[in-house]
């Protein structure tokens, strides 16, 4: 076999490394579009039911509206945990295509300081959602409405 063919397919293997954490940012988006799906149909029932006028007992009603609120705060959660998903897969890629170039021998300027910092700051923006990721969790678990008033 060829040196450069050696060269170049252990140029690719490097390049494609942090291809696999995109595969994980990629899950996640798909992870937190269907919690978002579900907080923003849910909004949408209550506030359908509350329009409605059907709910006459004050009680309940204050219930649903209160409710109605803790989804649209679900809902911007899980929408700010994916801005910071998305950068991270921004970042992650330019990783590689850094890694890509720089190991072509394209670019030879910083070459690790380009690469160090589009990781880390992938790496960190990874971390950032997952942090929402789990406040939001733990918001849905803390506003499940286990004391509801129509639960009697």
């Amino acid at each position: 076999m060829d040196a450069s063919i050696d060269a170049i397919t252990n140029n690719i293997q490097l390049a494609l490394a942090p291809v696999f954490l995109l595969t994980a940012v990629a899950t996640l988006i798909n992870a937190i579009s269907a919690r978002l799906a579900r907080s923003v149909d849910r909004m949408r029932a209550i506030q359908q039911k509350i329009e409605e006028g059907s709910i006459k007992d004050p009680v309940i009603l204050s219930h649903m509206k209160k409710e109605a609120d803790e989804a649209k705060i679900r809902g911007r959660l899980c929408t700010v945990a994916i801005f910071f998903d998305v950068l991270s897969g921004v970042f992650i890629s330019l990783t590689v295509l850094e890694l890509f170039f720089f190991q072509a021998g394209a670019v030879r300027s910083l070459q690790a300081t380009y690469v160090i910092w589009t990781f880390v700051l992938g790496l960190v923006s990874f971390m950032t959602s997952l942090s929402i990721v789990l406040a939001e969790v733990v918001f849905a678990y803390r506003s499940a409405g286990w004391n509801t008033p129509f639960a009697r």
